[in-house]
């Protein structure tokens, strides 16, 4: 039997689970959502969120991939049984990392063409209607998306080939450092724009009157898509751990501590600068390829900034993009006995087949509804705020009641540096987050007032 892949340091995993952690969720979707539920409010409810509750649900998930030595399938079959109902703990994570992947790529193919744009039409359109309108154009055409995807998909593929330490792990050394450099850099950019302090005090300032129901949901969704509770990629990279010299409760905090860092220097990207030239923050989902490519026509050297932008959050994306990948060809391997070079064009071959009706639901297939979404919402949100938070709920719920706070702090201890699971946070594992997830969702879905 072939010996399992392991991570070649524990900066490699590190580097990795950041690459995994920091992505669109990052740069795309938390900036939306901050923009739709009103600023500050959001923003602390999200970091808090992400301290009481996405920091030990990180951990656990890596501990059971470190335990199991399998990815989510096999392994918690082999952690459960084969007929434990816990076993949905991998099926949920899977399911969602398939979802994701479905739409991501179109993302991420679009975030290649905007990048592509730079070298050739440029961002000098200052309408935001005639760029929502070119927008709508683009991501209206199937076949040219499609196009880009399958490029960036054979990209990720060619990485992803060359295993995980040559693959994944050397490319997340070199990306994730150019990555923070950039938002950094940007983040410097846009705070000095003249008026850029008011943007800058809307989105630090807190205003709780904002807060609705939804938004809990909508944060803590966001929590675990940014940090990637319930997604298989964490179960995944815990599983190449080896299983007695890994620091999981440390670097699991350093993980989450660099994703929340990575959000708010987004954030500082991009409003700043939407505030200084008068352009609405609520823009929703379109606020990347809408309003920030409409924000470039007044900036100068509008190419090579809007080029810039669109290269970090091509880096970002793809940094996910692989973890996710590696997550469904790891699964793949296990499920299957499948080398890895079958799985992973399998797998490709899957989430583009995947991808094509969710393409065409923004062109032919637009009237196309189910549950009053159009197929990328769907996804979304099916992904996103089902999938990911049941998922959290079921990890949660293994650790206190089916594993046990004891076994589990032994196991995550391990190999523990300073940072250890201690007795405080038994309340947290066996109540709090349990039920802080299960009343988001019941909130979230109008299920309690």
């Amino acid at each position: 039997m072939k010996p399992r892949e392991r991570w070649g340091s524990q900066l490699g995993f590190i580097l990795a689970s950041i690459g995994f952690a920091v992505g669109l969720g990052n740069i795309w979707r938390f900036p939306y959502l901050v923009g739709e539920n009103g600023g500050g409010a959001f923003l602390l409810l999200y970091l808090a969120l992400a301290v009481v509750i996405g920091i030990p649900l990180f951990t656990a998930e890596i501990s059971l991939g470190r335990r199991s030595q399998k990815t989510p399938l096999a392994g918690m079959r082999a952690i459960a049984g084969d007929r434990s109902p816990w076993r949905v703990i991998g099926w949920l994570g899977v399911g969602a990392a398939l979802l994701i992947m479905a739409y991501y790529q179109l993302v991420m193919g679009w975030i290649a063409a905007y990048f592509v744009r730079a070298f050739g039409a440029g961002y000098r359109e200052t309408d935001l209607d005639a760029v929502a309108a070119s927008f709508d154009a683009f991501t209206g055409r199937p076949l040219p998306v499609l196009a880009y995807t399958a490029i960036v998909m054979i990209v990720a593929g060619l990485i992803i080939s060359r295993g995980l330490r040559d693959g994944i792990e050397r490319a997340a050394r070199l990306l994730i450092p150019v990555l923070f450099f950039f938002l950094i850099g940007l983040a410097i950019v846009s705070i000095r724009f003249e008026g850029a302090g008011a943007g800058v005090r809307w989105y630090l300032m807190p205003d709780f009157s904002a807060l609705t129901p939804a938004t809990w949901l909508a944060a803590l969704g966001q929590v675990f898509y940014s940090i990637g509770v319930g997604m298989a990629g964490a179960f995944v990279f815990g599983s190449y751990l080896d299983p007695e010299r890994s620091d999981i409760p440390g670097n699991a905090t350093k993980i989450v501590a660099c994703d929340a860092v990575a959000a708010v220097l987004a954030g500082l990207v991009m409003f700043p600068a939407l505030f200084a030239f008068g352009i609405e923050p609520d823009q929703g989902p379109g606020l990347l390829f809408v309003t920030m490519a409409g924000l470039f026509a007044h900036v100068p050297a509008s190419d090579v900034a809007g080029g810039l932008f669109f290269f970090l959050v091509f880096v970002a994306g793809l940094t996910s993009g692989l973890a996710l990948l590696e997550a469904l060809t790891g699964t793949a391997m296990d499920s299957f006995g499948w080398s890895r070079r079958r799985a992973l064009w399998s797998v490709l071959a899957a989430l583009f087949l995947m991808g094509i009706p969710i393409a065409l639901g923004f062109g032919p297939w637009n009237a196309v509804r189910l549950g009053g979404r159009g197929l990328f919402d769907l996804a979304d949100y099916v992904s996103g705020n089902l999938f990911l938070t049941f998922g959290g709920l079921a990890i949660s719920l293994y650790v206190g009641l089916a594993w046990g706070f004891d076994r589990f702090r032994e196991e995550t201890n391990r190999g523990a540096g300073r940072l250890r699971v201690t007795a405080a946070w038994g309340p947290v594992m066996r109540f709090v987050a349990p039920l802080a997830v299960a009343l988001v969702v019941l909130i979230g879905l109008g299920l309690l007032g």
